[in-house]
């Protein structure tokens, strides 16, 4: 990934398929806690992957820019963790 970061999809609205636009990246299922094992996802040179967890279809668009997916809200953000007494 050029950007440093392996960008994560999820399938939280259960949609049949989530167009993206990288083949290296990390399932994690529905949003947490409900996800399930975070897992990295490698198309290779194919267009298509299926997630072995969830049977999630990604399908690779080029199109599209690393940090997006169709449906938009498949890209997931983690939310920043918090330090108690800090911050």
């Amino acid at each position: 990934m050029s950007g440093g970061t392996t960008p994560k999809f999820c399938n939280e609205a259960g949609a049949r398929e989530i167009r993206i636009g990288v083949r290296e990246f990390e399932c994690i299922g529905a949003l947490p806690p409900f996800d399930h094992p975070h897992v990295f996802l490698d198309m290779g040179r194919e267009n298509e992957i299926v997630c072995g967890y969830c049977s999630t279809l990604y399908k690779f668009d080029p199109a599209l820019k690393e940090d997006e997916s169709v449906p938009a809200d498949a890209l997931y953000h983690e939310k920043p963790q918090v330090v108690a007494g800090h911050g």
